[in-house]
């Protein structure tokens, strides 16, 4: 990943997609344990039964998390032309090729930018 235009394969390396997926489902498990009190300490009314509970549900949805982040990033890779896999990207993906600055006329300067096209 030390070159200056990676391609589209090294952004989307399994490793590096399951990575992500792994920290969405942390964050997600965290979040719910920390909705469901598990960290609070000294509470009466709080037993065992009620922290089992909780740590199960967090482990549930960090689960649902982990593969639902693997399922909508898979399909969103489905969507990438596999002539373009070995490409160089050397500008944003969204962008539009005739939005190059560079490719404006000098005469434009004082109208405004044109709505884009195809939206």
């Amino acid at each position: 990943m030390s070159e200056k235009n990676p391609t589209r394969r090294d952004l989307m390396r399994p490793v590096q997609l399951l990575g992500f997926a792994l920290i969405a489902a942390i964050f997600a498990g965290i979040v719910t344990l920390v909705s469901m009190g598990v960290l609070q300490e000294g509470r009466p009314g709080q037993d065992v039964d009620q922290q089992l509970r909780a740590w199960a549900v967090g482990g549930i949805v960090a689960g649902i998390t982990f593969i639902a982040t693997l399922v909508i990033m898979a399909l969103l890779l489905l969507v990438i032309d596999p002539a373009q896999v070995a490409k160089p990207v050397d500008r944003g993906l969204l962008l539009d090729p005739e939005d190059d600055a560079d490719a404006r006329p000098e005469g434009d300067g004082d109208r405004g930018a044109a709505p884009p096209r195809g939206h």
